[in-house]
């Protein structure tokens, strides 16, 4: 549980970093930015818990997330430059995001009792719902329905932690390999320029 609690929180500063920086470039102010990051950070797990009537929700009700979140929103203001050199820092850390987030939202749905189906279409959502919120707040194609490997990504990790866990691999293994693979899927797809295959 320990590991659990400690990738949520990475993952929920990580997602906050990648909103606050979507804005940061198109100088907003830190309000600004710091909303964008909040809601980036905590919208697709939000969406996900309404769904499934989980409450309190997660944000809510641990104030060390709200906290996560600050720092993540801070930081990208702070460190600016040193963020800027790292090479596609936005993308990085939206990929980092979505891999965390993918398997603890399977991870939520389980432990509710719902179906293992269920848990990854959850595990989805809690990836990309705060994406997908960030980009229509700044006013972008959602990278959802852009031509890349993005939400299979995640659903392709949710299902395999699924099939990890039917085989009773242990818990804090499964979490990180599942995680890698949403992560590696997303970086191999981008760096050799893959994608499904489009609706004609």
């Amino acid at each position: 549980m320990e590991l659990q609690y400690a990738l949520e929180l990475t993952g929920t500063f990580v997602f906050a970093i990648s909103g606050a920086l979507a804005i940061r470039e198109r100088e907003h102010d830190l309000f600004g930015a710091g909303f964008t990051g909040f809601i980036t950070a905590i919208g697709g797990g939000t969406l996900r818990d309404i769904l499934l009537d989980s409450h309190p929700l997660v944000w809510i009700g641990d104030i060390w997330f709200l906290y996560a979140i600050i720092a993540g929103i801070l930081a990208a203001f702070v460190f600016p430059k040193f963020l800027s050199r790292l090479r596609k820092t936005f993308f990085l850390f939206d990929t980092l995001g979505i891999g965390f987030f993918t398997v603890l939202g399977v991870e939520k749905a389980l432990s509710l009792g719902v179906r293992p189906e269920i848990a990854a279409i959850m595990g989805m959502f809690s990836a990309v719902m705060g994406g997908v919120i960030r980009d229509t707040l700044t006013n972008e194609i959602p990278v959802l329905f852009r031509k890349e490997i993005y939400a299979s990504a995640c659903l392709a990790g949710a299902i395999f932690y699924l099939v990890m866990n039917y085989f009773e691999v242990p818990r804090d293994y499964n979490l990180l390999i599942s995680m890698s693979l949403v992560i590696s899927i997303r970086l191999i797809s981008v760096k050799y320029r893959l994608s499904l295959p489009r609706l004609e």
